[in-house]
C-alpha cells in the first residue's frame, strides 16, 4: 500500500478489520489543500462503512493516524498488534463491462447517510476496472467523506494512481455535481479528465474536471 504524501513525505496505512472478516486498507491520501487530507484510519473505515461492514479491529501498518484515538473510540475497535496472517482484503473493483447507471443506482444503497438522508455514489475509472465509493457520514460530521473520495481513497490503497473518469450520482439531487473540497480532491489527481454527472431525472452531462474548478489553488512549493 503505498500512500500520496507529496506535501508530508509521511508514509501511513492501515488495515481496519470488519464484523464481516474482510480487512480494509487505508492509506494517507494528501492534498495541496491541507484540511482536506484523508487519513489512513479515515480512509479504512468509511471503505469499511461503504460496504455495509462494521469496523472491529485496527492494525497500524507505520506512522499513527490524526485523531486516531477518536476513530478507536467512536466505533469501539480494538487495536491490534499483530500483523494479520493472510488477509482478506475488501476488493472494491468492478468489472469496467459494467452498467454504469445501473450501479450507481445499486450503490446509492450502501451510502451512510444518518444526518442528510442524501445518498451518493461514485465509480471511478481506473483502466482495468471500476472503483467504487458512497457518501459516508459519522456522528462528527468533519470525519465524514463524499463518495468521490472514498472512491479515491479506496483506488490509492489497491495501487491504483491512474484514474480515466469518474461517474457521480445523486438521486435526490436537483442536479448532480460535485462539492466544492471533492472537485479540489479531483483536480489534484485528474485535473484534465472527465467527470460524468448522472443526474435524479436519468439525464447525465459530462464535464472536464478543470473547469469544474476554475482557478483552483495551484502551487509547486508545497511539495516535499
Amino acid at each position: 500500500m503505498n500512500s500520496y504524501t507529496p506535501y508530508s513525505g509521511k508514509d501511513e496505512s492501515c488495515l481496519v478489520q470488519g464484523e464481516s472478516g474482510l480487512y480494509y486498507p487505508g492509506v494517507r491520501v494528501e492534498n495541496i489543500s491541507f484540511p482536506l487530507s484523508i487519513s489512513a484510519i479515515q480512509a479504512a473505515v468509511c471503505s469499511c462503512l461503504g460496504n455495509g461492514d462494521r469496523p472491529i479491529n485496527i492494525y497500524k501498518l507505520n506512522s499513527e493516524s490524526e485523531l486516531f484515538g477518536q476513530w478507536v473510540q467512536e466505533f469501539e475497535m480494538d487495536i491490534v498488534t499483530e500483523e494479520p496472517q493472510n488477509p482478506t482484503l475488501f476488493n472494491p473493483v468492478r468489472d469496467s463491462s459494467t452498467d454504469i447507471p445501473a450501479a450507481l443506482r445499486e450503490l446509492t444503497e450502501k451510502a451512510v447517510t444518518i444526518h442528510s438522508d442524501f445518498p451518493v455514489a461514485a465509480l471511478l475509472d481506473v483502466g482495468e476496472g471500476l472503483i467504487e465509493g458512497v457518501n459516508i457520514e459519522t456522528n462528527i460530521w468533519s470525519l465524514g467523506l463524499c463518495a468521490e473520495r472514498v472512491a479515491i481513497a479506496r483506488a490509492l490503497a489497491a495501487g491504483y494512481t491512474e484514474f480515466k473518469s469518474i461517474h457521480i450520482f445523486a438521486p435526490k439531487g436537483d442536479f448532480c455535481s460535485p462539492c466544492g473540497a471533492c472537485r479540489q480532491v479531483l483536480a489534484e489527481f485528474m485535473p484534465t479528465k472527465t467527470a460524468v454527472l448522472h443526474h435524479g431525472d436519468d439525464t447525465l452531462s459530462k464535464h472536464n474536471i478543470s473547469q469544474l474548478l476554475p482557478l483552483g489553488f495551484t502551487s509547486g512549493t508545497l511539495k516535499k
